[in-house]
C-alpha cells in the first residue's frame, strides 16, 4: 500500500494547475471539479483526504452500513484535512430514515445520493443547509432528481464500475442527453480517467468528472496490492456486467469467477458477502471485483496528488490543442 504524497498531508501542490471557475466548484468549494467515487469500504478517510488536499472533493462512503465507522472516518478527516469533503447516501444499503440527521450532526455539507428515490432525502438535506447531488443512470430519473429539487447530478454511463442500471447507457450517448434537458450543473461518471475524458465531458455539458476505478487503484486506496494489480494489467475488454437482467447491474473484472456469474440466471448480489477478502485480503476469485471499463486505460499505481495534477495539466493543454486546431480564422 502506497504512502501518503506531501499534498495527501495537506502541503501545497508545487505549480498546481489554475484553479476551475464554475457551478460545480463554486458549490463544493473546491479548485478542480474532480470528485472521488464512494466505493463501498474503500471511500474512507485514506483516501478521501487525499483527494480533498489534492484540490478535488473526496466523498466519504455509507453503502457499507457501517455507520460506526462511518462516523470514525468523518472524524478522521478532519484530523487529515481542512479542505471540504463529502458524504454519499446509498439508500440501497441505508435505509434507515435517520440517516439524514446522522449526516447533519456530522457536520458534512455536501451529499451525494444514489441507488434510490431522491424524493426520499432530498428535501430534508436540502432543509438542513445541505448541498444535494443525486446519481442518474437515465434521462428519466434525472427529471426526477430535478422535480426533487436536487443542486446538480451526477450523470453516470453504463461503462463505469459497480451498481449500474441493467439497461445501461454509454456516457458519449447519456450526457449530452441529460445535460440537454436540464439546467443544474452535472458531474459525469463512468468512462472518466484524465485530462482528455474531461474536456470531451465538459464538451458534452458537464462541469465536472466523477473517477471510481482510477481511485480504487491509487496509492492512497487501501485495497490490498492484488486488486490494484488486476486494474493495471487488464485491458478494455476486461470487465463483465452481470445481473443483466435482474436489478442492480454490476459491472466486475472478468475472472474465471466472474465470467461464470455473467451466465447464471439468479441474482448474484450474495457474492459480494466475501468482498472483503477480495478487497482486503487479496483473493481474486473470494467475490467480484468492481471496476469500470477504464481499466484498460490504467498503466500504473500512482499517488493521489499526481492523478489529479496530471488530469489537470492535459485538460487545460487538451482545450488549449483544441482551440488551436480547430479555431475559426
Amino acid at each position: 500500500m502506497g504512502g501518503l504524497s506531501g499534498a495527501s498531508r495537506g502541503e501545497p501542490l508545487k505549480n498546481p494547475a489554475p484553479p476551475v471557475r464554475n457551478r460545480v466548484t463554486r458549490l463544493l468549494g473546491v479548485d478542480y471539479p474532480i470528485v472521488q467515487a464512494p466505493m463501498g469500504y474503500i471511500a474512507r478517510a485514506q483516501l478521501a483526504s487525499a483527494v480533498s488536499n489534492a484540490g478535488g472533493l473526496g466523498v466519504i462512503e455509507t453503502s457499507s452500513g457501517e455507520l460506526d465507522a462511518v462516523r470514525e472516518e468523518i472524524r478522521k478527516m478532519r484530523d487529515l484535512t481542512d479542505r471540504p469533503f463529502g458524504v454519499n447516501i446509498a439508500q440501497l444499503f441505508v435505509r434507515d430514515p435517520g440517516i439524514v440527521d446522522f449526516v447533519v450532526d456530522n457536520g458534512v455539507r455536501f451529499v451525494t445520493t444514489s441507488a434510490g428515490d431522491p424524493t426520499q432525502f432530498t428535501r430534508p438535506l436540502k432543509d438542513a443547509g445541505l448541498t444535494v447531488f443525486h446519481v442518474v443512470p437515465t434521462l428519466r430519473a434525472a427529471l426526477k432528481a430535478i422535480e426533487a429539487g436536487v443542486d446538480g447530478l451526477v450523470v453516470e454511463g453504463g461503462e463505469g464500475g459497480g451498481f449500474k442500471n441493467p439497461r445501461d447507457v454509454a456516457s458519449m450517448v447519456l450526457l449530452p442527453l441529460v445535460c440537454s434537458k436540464v439546467d443544474v450543473p452535472v458531474i459525469a461518471a463512468g468512462g472518466m480517467l484524465c485530462g482528455r475524458s474531461m474536456a470531451a465531458a465538459f464538451a458534452l455539458g458537464a462541469e465536472g468528472i466523477q473517477l471510481g476505478t482510477r481511485m480504487v487503484s491509487s496509492a492512497e486506496s487501501p485495497v490490498h496490492e492484488a486488486f490494484k494489480r488486476a486494474i493495471v494489467e487488464s485491458a478494455e475488454t476486461d470487465t463483465v456486467f452481470l445481473n443483466r437482467y435482474q436489478k442492480p447491474g454490476l459491472r466486475v473484472i472478468r475472472t474465471p469467477h466472474s465470467e461464470k456469474l455473467e451466465r447464471v440466471d439468479y441474482n448474484v448480489m450474495g457474492e459480494l458477502g466475501n468482498v472483503l477478502k477480495l478487497y482486503f485480503g487479496g483473493d481474486m476469485q473470494s467475490s467480484v471485483a468492481i471496476s469500470g471499463q477504464v481499466i484498460g486505460r490504467i498503466e500504473g499505481v500512482e499517488p493521489v496528488a499526481g492523478i489529479l495534477a496530471g488530469i489537470m495539466r492535459e485538460f487545460y493543454a487538451a482545450l488549449e490543442e483544441l482551440d488551436t486546431r480547430y479555431a475559426a480564422g
